[in-house]
């Protein structure tokens, strides 16, 4: 998930960077820096070049907080995801003229674009946004929030587009019943009373019918879900 920023602040082996590999993961943090945040003076670098130190979280977390990190050192993946692209910023503000007559890459018209490709479903900015769309939305939480993503793309096509929109504020209008050719089953000995059970029952079977009818929907929908495999788009092979 990091290898993107970490190319471009050409940092050694992106491609096997592994953050979980506690050893990477602080080298790449005294990488950072020495070479592209610089926050601290070299002398004040100390405890943070010291990885094979036991103290070396506390200096961690001290330098989270001195260069005012919204994350903790036990948010490994959302601190470093941070810490990169301050080091992103720094690298562009240093490089201003290398930078901004750089052209963006071009897309393959040969291909249909998946919007999805680009995306990094472990950043924590995306998190956010799609945990307060779904909030918004009254979406349930599921643990892969591209998962949560499609639930919300799906809503809103089905019931905020325009066309649903129209369609929902359309009057309904109903359909005359001969009462007579229903049959009731039970008698209650008033007239009366036999006709409002007959309209009850009537308006419990229209119901029941509307919620099959959504129970069918909700089943096509986990089809969907569980028919779709997981694409790792960077190794070109579809499964877990």
């Amino acid at each position: 998930m990091f290898r993107r920023k970490l190319t471009a602040l050409d940092y050694h082996n992106p491609d096997v960077f592994d953050c979980t590999d506690e050893t990477q993961y602080r080298n790449c943090i005294v990488w950072l820096e020495d070479q592209k945040i610089r926050h601290y003076k070299i002398e004040d670098r100390g405890n943070l070049r010291n990885i094979p130190s036991s103290d070396w979280p506390k200096a961690y977390q001290k330098y989270l907080q001195d260069v005012n990190c919204p994350f903790g050192d036990q948010e490994r993946k959302e601190a470093l995801d941070w810490l990169l692209g301050l080091a992103v910023r720094y690298e562009y503000g240093d490089n201003v003229e290398k930078y901004k007559n750089c052209q963006p890459l071009a897309a393959n018209s040969d291909k249909t674009a998946d919007p999805l490709i680009n995306l990094d479903g472990n950043s924590p900015d995306f998190k956010a946004g799609v945990m307060a769309l779904a909030n918004i939305l009254k979406i349930q939480r599921h643990d892969d929030y591209l998962v949560m993503l499609k639930a919300i793309r799906i809503l809103i096509q089905e019931r905020l587009s325009p066309e649903a929109i129209t369609k929902a504020s359309q009057n309904k209008e109903g359909v005359p019943v001969a009462l007579d050719k229903h049959v009731l089953g039970f008698d209650t000995g008033d007239a009366t009373l036999n006709e409002a059970a007959q309209i009850l029952r009537l308006l419990h079977i229209e119901e029941l019918r509307e919620l099959q009818t959504k129970i069918n929907e909700a089943i096509v929908a986990v089809q969907a879900i569980i028919a779709d495999p997981k694409t790792d788009h960077r190794l070109g092979k579809v499964g877990r």
